[in-house]
């Protein structure tokens, strides 16, 4: 069966584009079709139109990977390929005008077992599958011992000698690589930037704020943890941040248990404090606003979400808007 829609929870708050003419590019969504479990779940190029089609200014996406749509056949470690092949039709299809004006995956963030075998040459044979669109990596080492919070199998990869040979490979092929991480192992991210201060890092969803489970209740002290350890990656040149994700069930804001979705006026209270402060910290230059969907759609509509953004900047200059909203992630991502 397919996955059972919150639409009708979400059509419960409707609002009108706030700033409908500022351009935006999405850096951070994902696309799938996945039916290998009891319950499929479907986000392909027809759902992402009815999201974008809310008022806001999209005009470019970028893809990131979200370990669907893999080959069948062919080397294990070669499968990864198969993704950015989707990702580079869908990116063709919406080139085609034919869906609207957004250039859906504009910007193509791909899989690639770093710490696996021939990783020079899945990273090469990704690029030629998309060679316009292909602009980085991403290998998940968020950890976290609850698994509820987090999906990756084992604590400490971006330290790990071995993934780090793979995470070499990526900057002389002129790759980026997005980061996903727990505020907890932001000081994981500070060691890997000073290493390899020529790759690019894009750090995921503001560092990963953690709010369920043993995290549940302790708000302000994790607040200043993660703003301790987030000055110290900041410090790194190489590193910029997407600025979004906090919709997500494990940040425990909880808004997906209420009898009402969140108008974007209470989205923009609760992540106001880590915004403003990584804003403050990385500057307009290396920050970007990110949707984060369908993931974070678990929360809010994307009309509401990008809402509650632009109330946060309300009170930003017109060039930094456009920096945080579009010239930023379009530069990062090199999309032209």
């Amino acid at each position: 069966m397919i996955e059972p829609s919150n639409h009708g929870w979400l059509a419960q708050v409707r609002e009108s584009a706030l700033e409908p003419d500022l351009p935006i590019c999405d850096p951070h969504h994902h696309l799938w079709d996945d039916r290998d479990g009891q319950v499929a779940r479907r986000y392909m190029m027809d759902e992402i139109k009815s999201d974008l089609d809310t008022g806001h200014n999209i005009v470019s996406t970028v893809f990131i990977e979200h370990l669907s749509m893999f080959r069948a056949d062919g080397p294990d470690e070669m499968k990864y390929v198969g993704e950015v092949e989707f990702a580079n039709g869908i990116a063709a299809m919406a080139a085609s005008g034919m869906y609207g004006k957004t250039r859906v995956a504009a910007g193509i963030v791909g899989y690639a077992d770093l710490a696996g075998i021939r990783v020079r040459a899945v990273l090469e044979a990704e690029v030629a599958a998309a060679p316009d669109r292909m602009k980085g990596i991403r290998c998940t080492g968020a950890w976290d011992p609850d698994p509820r919070i987090a999906r990756s199998e084992k604590p400490g990869l971006y330290m790990d000698a071995t993934f780090r040979k793979g995470f070499a490979e990526l900057a002389p092929l002129g790759l980026t690589f997005d980061l996903p991480c727990r505020y907890h192992q932001l000081g994981e991210v500070t060691d890997l930037a000073r290493t390899f201060p020529d790759t690019t890092i894009i750090l995921n969803h503001v560092g990963g704020i953690v709010g369920i489970g043993d995290y549940a209740g302790r708000r302000d002290e994790i607040f200043a943890v993660w703003k301790q350890s987030l000055s110290e990656v900041a410090a790194c040149p190489n590193v910029v941040v997407k600025l979004g994700g906090l919709c997500m069930d494990y940040c425990g804001f909880n808004w997906q248990g209420n009898p009402l979705p969140p108008t974007s006026a209470e989205l923009a209270e609760a992540q106001r404090p880590y915004f403003d402060a990584a804003i403050e910290m990385f500057g307009p230059d290396r920050c970007m606003f990110e949707s984060n969907f369908p993931v974070d759609k678990i929360s809010c509509s994307y009309g509401a979400l990008w809402n509650s953004f632009k109330r946060i900047t309300q009170g930003y200059s017109p060039a930094e808007k456009v920096k945080l909203y579009h010239d930023t992630a379009v530069r990062v991502y090199r999309l032209g």
